[in-house]
């Protein structure tokens, strides 16, 4: 008798259960708009030209060494991921007065998760909300990290396929003071919907007014519009302009291509510098605890991009060519529903920003295009906008047709 034979199977990981199905799928004609990451309109992974001379260059640097990085990790890192998503200190208050400071992670869901636990054990938080739907895994993170609670803050209208903000703002002004509001920076994931200027200065009123505490995750900075200034619009807003105590959990998985070298910041934002050095003495026992430093190459490659001019330029043009060419795919596919005459209104795929589209489908729908047309996606109806290519966007959007036209089981009942 093995002392295993208690342990129960658990469920499966969706989207990575869904992106293993199309893999073993041997038709011919298929496609996989399941798995958050980005693809070149040839279906191929793109390594950053940037990425890749600063790979080479480190190749060839005999001072770099594998010697263990500090447990909070690569200082010039947090510092250059801090900088990208504050401003510098002509433009951010907190980063000019030194009440801002990063903490190196392993990617988002490391930043996730260590923001958890500090704000679970050292601050004592038991409450947090996420929008209805996000992502997947930030219940699991939270609750893990010793969260007791979760609830949920409206935001997406099924009706309008867009955010609905009357019963986002009344959920807010409805949680108990100290809730951890989990906010998504920017390119919400998986609506793809983002809040306007206005509306995020009216969700800052509600968090200072109900003494809530947001965490944003930036997992997609510069895929929302192009422009990484743009994109962190939102976290500035609370930060500089508004003097809000906040913890941006930052990855650099998809904005750099490093999707398995794990490069993440913790961004910590607070009212008075002073209490600095405490808080940067329990997160290390966090982390000591749990990983006790972070690997030392992909922050090495961010630092390197994000502090050299040349190789900053470089970047920003990638960002820009994989935004366009997401905007381009919904364009493609709004265009050819269209001609088709699908049934419904698709100008959500243009109006939604970012890697993601929230399509509408019901699960019904989406078992229907799986098994019959081999399109794998998210049962929520979610794709991936760069797993649309030029060579598939026909067959794909043809396959929606005939989803929509011939499974009319409504809204995700299954």
């Amino acid at each position: 008798m093995s002392r295993y034979n208690t342990v129960e199977q658990a469920p499966p990981i969706e989207v990575f259960e869904i992106n293993k199905a199309c893999l073993a799928d041997p038709a011919p004609k298929k496609a996989n708009l399941s798995i958050g990451v980005y693809r070149t309109e040839g279906g191929a992974p793109w390594l950053l030209p940037c990425v890749k001379k600063t790979e080479v260059a480190m190749s060839q640097d005999d001072g770099l060494n594998h010697e263990y990085l500090p447990v909070l990790g690569f200082e010039p890192f947090c510092k250059a991921a801090v900088s990208l998503l504050l401003g510098d200190v002509s433009t951010s208050p907190p980063v000019a007065e030194g009440r801002a400071f990063g903490v190196q992670s392993l990617s988002g869901t490391g930043a996730l998760r260590v923001a958890a636990e500090f704000l679970a054990r050292i601050l004592k938080y038991t409450t947090f909300y996420v929008s209805n739907p996000t992502w997947e895994n930030h219940r699991l993170v939270f609750f893990n990290a010793g969260f007791k609670q979760c609830n949920e803050y409206r935001y997406w209208n099924e009706q309008k396929r867009g955010i609905d903000f009357e019963g986002l703002i009344e959920d807010l002004k409805a949680a108990p003071a100290n809730s951890v509001i989990i906010l998504h920076a920017c390119a919400h994931n998986p609506t793809g919907c983002d809040p306007t200027r206005e509306q995020w200065k009216a969700i800052a009123d509600v968090v200072q007014d109900k003494k809530l505490f947001p965490l944003f995750d930036s997992a997609y900075q510069g895929f929302a519009t192009g422009n990484p200034e743009n994109d962190a619009w939102a976290v500035r807003y609370f930060a500089n302009e508004r003097n809000i105590e906040l913890i941006c959990c930052q990855s650099f998985a998809k904005n750099f291509g490093l999707y398995n070298e794990r490069v993440g910041n913790i961004t910590f934002v607070v009212s008075d510098p002073s209490i600095i050095p405490q808080t940067k003495s329990q997160l290390t026992l966090v982390v000591r605890g749990m990983y006790s430093n972070p690997p030392n190459h992909g922050a090495k490659v961010v630092c390197s991009v994000l502090n050299d001019a040349a190789l900053r330029e470089n970047w920003m043009d990638c960002i820009k060519t994989m935004s366009q060419r997401i905007l381009d795919m919904r364009v493609g596919l709004r265009e050819r529903l269209e001609r088709l005459n699908t049934p419904g209104d698709w100008s959500h795929i243009t109006t939604q920003i970012g890697m993601f589209s929230y399509t509408g489908l019901n699960r019904a729908q989406v078992e229907y295009l799986i098994s019959q047309h081999h399109i794998y996606l998210l049962k929520s109806g979610r794709i991936n906008m760069c797993g649309l290519n030029p060579s598939n966007l026909d067959y794909v959007a043809a396959a929606f047709n005939d989803a929509v036209r011939n499974i009319k089981i409504t809204a995700n009942k299954l």
